[in-house]
């Protein structure tokens, strides 16, 4: 499945980002720290668009994260792997898994393996439906959260219903829900433009309901 217009495109949001780069495994890393403390055995993975760590909005949405108790690490996602197990060198035992567009094709392959154990995505890209969810649902133990939207080529409204489908009304044991933003579009909750009350609503909606699906299980 290829990537649509959405997927490249969107508001570039303006801030200072607050974490730093580190070598992982020998992958380029964005670190976002908590000021707080924080279990030091539990990692959050933020799996980023296409544009990874250099669009300034991925640092940035990490940063808010960590501001609510998790440390966030963005890897290259060609190296997830290598990361994780640098990690786990370090004591981390537990995982969750962000997904954005792009990102939410790894968080669904490391959920299959159960290298992560709860996953939220927004506006999931490159899924193969329904085959990734009769997988997601016969070998993955990680709860699921998905934020979708109304203007979504790549996940349009029939995926989401798929998704209902397979994993609604208690199909699916570990956990599952779906949380929908109408009047968003593809990449809002990274790159939405925030002076649209309604983008802005999304935006922060998923985020605030991610937050409560990582505190909720990881």
């Amino acid at each position: 499945m290829s990537l649509c217009k959405h997927c490249v495109s969107g508001v570039r949001h303006e801030g200072t980002s607050e974490g730093k780069i580190e070598q992982i495994g020998g992958v380029e890393c964005y670190v976002a720290t908590p000021t707080v403390d924080y279990p030091k055995d539990k990692v959050v993975l933020f799996l980023t668009d296409v544009f990874g760590i250099q669009l300034p909005n991925n640092p940035l949405l990490a940063d808010d994260y960590a501001r609510n108790g998790f440390k966030v690490v963005i890897p290259d996602i060609v190296g997830v792997r290598k990361v994780i197990a640098a990690l786990r060198e370090s004591g981390v035992t537990k995982f969750g898994a962000l997904g954005f567009c792009y990102g939410a094709r790894p968080c669904f392959d490391l959920a299959f393996t159960n290298e992560v154990a709860v996953v939220a995505v927004a506006h999931p890209s490159l899924l193969q439906v329904p085959a990734d969810f009769v997988r997601y649902k016969a070998e993955s133990k990680a709860p699921l959260l998905i934020n979708t939207c109304e203007i979504d080529s790549i996940f349009p409204a029939e995926a989401q219903a798929t998704a209902d489908e397979f994993f609604g009304e208690g199909k699916f044991a570990p956990g599952y829900q779906r949380v929908h933003w109408d009047g968003c579009t593809h990449g809002f909750a990274v790159r939405g433009d925030m002076s649209d009350p309604t983008v802005k609503a999304g935006k922060e909606g998923a985020f605030k309901a991610s937050v409560e699906w990582l505190i909720k299980y990881l």
